[in-house]
């Protein structure tokens, strides 16, 4: 596992207005494995866009643990974040396999 991530996750905070203020917080580091899947289109509207998974793998924790990702939370190496769709434990129960895919972080 050679790539350091921070994982980070959406907190909401009253704006005062009736609405929400949303902002992504780091919540830890973890050292990951990372490969891009096959990629594809998607149409959006009159716009094509290319899509690539991504197959992140880190250790495992228990399912509830603070340390184990979610599907709610992304990840981000640098200028690079990529959102959590899935989260599934290997066969040995020794890592996570995480389903993502790679956003343009605003």
């Amino acid at each position: 596992m050679t790539v350091r991530l921070v994982l980070e996750t959406l907190v909401r905070t009253a704006d005062g207005a009736g609405g929400f203020a949303e902002a992504w917080v780091p919540r830890g580091t973890l050292w990951a494995r990372m490969r891009p899947g096959a990629g594809g289109e998607a149409v959006k509207g009159e716009l094509v866009e290319g899509r690539v998974p991504w197959r992140i793998e880190v250790r495992a924790a228990p399912a509830g643990a603070a340390a184990r990702p979610r599907p709610d939370e992304r990840l981000r190496v640098g200028d690079r974040v990529f959102v959590i769709l899935a989260v599934a434990e290997t066969p040995d129960g020794r890592r996570l396999t995480l389903h993502a895919r790679e956003e343009v972080a605003a």
